[in-house]
Formats: C-alpha cells, structure tokens, sequence
C-alpha cells in the first residue's frame, strides 16, 4: 500500500538514480565480473581497492591536480593493489581468499594514510562532472567506455588466455603459458576498474571517506548475479552488457526498498535476500525437480539407492 502513495514524480527519480549509480556501480560490477566469473577468484579486496580509488582521487583533486589526471592515477593505485593480492596468491602461495583479506585489511591503513583523515569533502572542488556536461551522459560514457573497452580486451590472446585460466587451467599450461602471470594480470585489471569506479563514485557523491568499500564486493557479486541469472539466455547478449543492467537493477531493488518505507539499517538484509533469491534462480539445480520418495521398497531400496545429484 505504501508504494501505491509513492508520486510519480518519485517513480521517475527512483529510476534516473537507479540508472546513474547502476552505471557508476557498474565500472566496479565489471571488475568483480573478471575476477569472480572469469578467474573464478573471490577477490575481497574489493573492499579496499574502492576507497582507494576515492581516496587518491580525492587527495590529488584537493592539491590541485586535475580530476580526470587524478583518477587516472587512482586507476593506478588500484591496480598495484591488485598486483598485491595476486603476488600474495601466485608468488607466496597464499590462499586466493586470504590473500584478498589480507590486502583488503592493510588497504584500510593505506587509505587513512592517503588521505591523512577519515573524509575528504568535494563539495568546492571541480571534478570530471564540473565540465558542464550532464552527470547521466559523463557517467554513461565513462561505463561503456570501460565495457566496450573490457569486451575488446577479452577477444585478444591474452583475453583468451585470462577466460582460460578460469576455465581450463590446465590448457593455459600446455600453451606454455604461466598461470600465476595470467593471474597477476586479471587482478590488475579488475581492481583498477574497481579504483577507478571508487574515484567517480567519491566525485559524484561530494566526498571521500574511509567507509565507503564496505559491502561493495557483495553488491557486486549480487550485481553479477542478477545479471547473468536474467539474460544468460539471450546469447546475442555480451556479459559485460549483463552485468551492468544487473548493477541497474540491484540498485533499483535498494532504492524501491527504501522509498516503500523500510529503514536504511534494513539495507545489508535486502542486500542479502537479493543475493539469495538471484542465486536460487541461477542454480539450475535448485532441486525443484524432487522426485516423490518410494516407500514401497523397504529398507534395502534405500541403503542401495544412489543419491540425488540435485540434493547436493
């Protein structure tokens, strides 16, 4: 009933805000889509390579620096970052998800460290949205640029090679082609998309601050879910397009949650039940195909019985 006294006015603006932080969103959505669905690593340091895009960004824009030179070099910083987390992982054989936690909480000193301070306001400063553009088109051509640019890069030999060491690791080594090189790689890539959607998003809001990666690696694997669970069947479709309409629509679900009344302390739970709905939707095996239980068999049949693939 609350959604029905919602005006349309408010309808309209739910969803301009929806497509500008989906899009915003989605340039660290198509980071997360690298290493999660591509290199099969679950990458946490996530949640420390976003702040310190924002935090470099912001630090550089206050001394002066240009906004567009600034986020470059956020892109940069995260991409060192991902650097780190492979090294961790390839060179010291520490576990993929140690390693992202361990980089995830060292970032968090090197963040407060960059900055000197635990927020950075933007308010009075010029950033890449101070070009008199509209902050929707800067937004959009900054997320297909990356997309497009991501969907090139992936149809090179080193693409190939990356969706290999995902896939088919073992294939990567009978090209007589390091692993761990094509590791190294992808989590450069992914966490300097990360960074460098932490700049925009710092520059966009008004402000850097030390909390802002929390939670992001969730809502970007929801995002990546969300979108691959829908549109898996449209082949004419790029996945990177799938993720980035994934992002849209997971921070539409958020913004119609809170604009129906519930508190914004209810966030992290309608994160967590988005995640389980579009999971239980994308696992095929979501054992909705239960077989009725013979009982007519006795004990025999059932101490012979194989088990059922979908309970597993």
């Amino acid at each position: 009933m609350t959604f029905l006294l919602v005006s349309p006015e408010a309808i309209l603006n739910l969803i301009v805000s929806s497509v500008e932080q989906g899009l915003i969103y989605g340039i660290l959505v198509l980071g997360v889509y690298i290493t999660y669905k591509i290199l099969d690593f679950p990458d946490l340091s996530v949640d420390g390579s976003f702040p310190l895009g924002g935090a470099v960004a912001a630090t550089l824009i206050i001394s002066g620096v240009n906004p567009f030179v600034a986020t470059l070099i956020a892109i940069v910083a995260g991409m060192l970052a991902g650097f780190v987390t492979g090294f961790l992982h390839v060179k010291l054989k520490i576990t993929n998800l140690l390693s992202g936690i361990l980089v995830m909480i060292g970032l968090y000193s090197v963040n407060l460290r960059v900055m000197g301070k635990a927020n950075i306001p933007l308010f009075n400063e010029s950033t890449v949205f101070s070009t008199g553009l509209p902050v929707l088109l800067m937004i959009a051509v900054f997320a297909f640029v990356m997309k497009f640019v991501m969907d090139l890069f992936l149809k090179t030999k080193l693409g190939f090679l990356i969706k290999a060491t995902g896939d088919n690791p073992q294939l990567v080594t009978s090209l007589g082609m390091d692993i761990g090189y094509t590791k190294i790689i992808s989590l450069m890539l992914a966490n300097g998309l990360v960074a460098l959607s932490g700049a925009l998003v710092a520059q966009y809001q008004g402000f850097a601050d030390i909390t802002m990666g929390t939670g992001r690696i969730v809502m970007g694997l929801a995002s990546v879910i969300i979108g691959i669970a829908i549109f898996k069947r449209l082949s004419f479709m790029a996945a990177t397009t799938m993720v980035l309409i994934g992002s849209i629509m997971y921070n539409f679900a958020i913004g119609l949650a809170l604009l129906m009344g519930l508190p914004p302390t209810d966030l992290k739970l309608i994160t967590s039940i988005i995640v389980i709905v579009a999971l239980a939707v994308n696992n095929k095996k979501g054992s909705f195909k239960l077989k009725t239980p013979n009982f007519s068999g006795g004990g025999s049949r059932v101490a012979s019985a194989k088990p059922n693939k979908g309970l597993q």
